[in-house]
């Protein structure tokens, strides 16, 4: 057994995000994911095949619905659910401070 900290070994410097596999099975997977001022590509979207719940560790960042107009700010203890293939995208990511989310991907 391996003790370990969502908040070890995060870089100072970053040219994209980084996604990190902490635990995996055929029913779900679980990651943390790093940003430091990324946003999804202009007029891309995730549609994702499983399920998401994702929670905002650190950080500050907006989420965009497809069909809807306001992004969803999003503060250090928020969380969401995002049903499978439902069309969103991250708008804006803190870029003066690390942005540290759990991602749990599931059927």
């Amino acid at each position: 057994m391996v003790f370990q900290n969502l908040f070890s070994e995060i870089p100072d410097s970053m040219s994209g995000e980084i996604f990190e596999i902490l635990l995996r099975n055929e029913n779900f997977k679980l990651e943390r994911i790093i940003s430091s001022g990324q946003a999804s590509p202009p007029g891309e979207w995730f549609d994702q095949e499983m399920n998401e719940w994702v929670i905002l560790l650190s950080g500050n960042a907006r989420l965009l619905f497809e069909g809807e107009t306001d992004a969803y700010m999003m503060r250090p203890g928020d969380y969401i659910h995002i049903p499978a293939h439902r069309r969103h995208r991250v708008e804006w990511t803190d870029p003066k401070q690390k942005t540290v989310w759990l991602g749990l991907h599931f059927k």
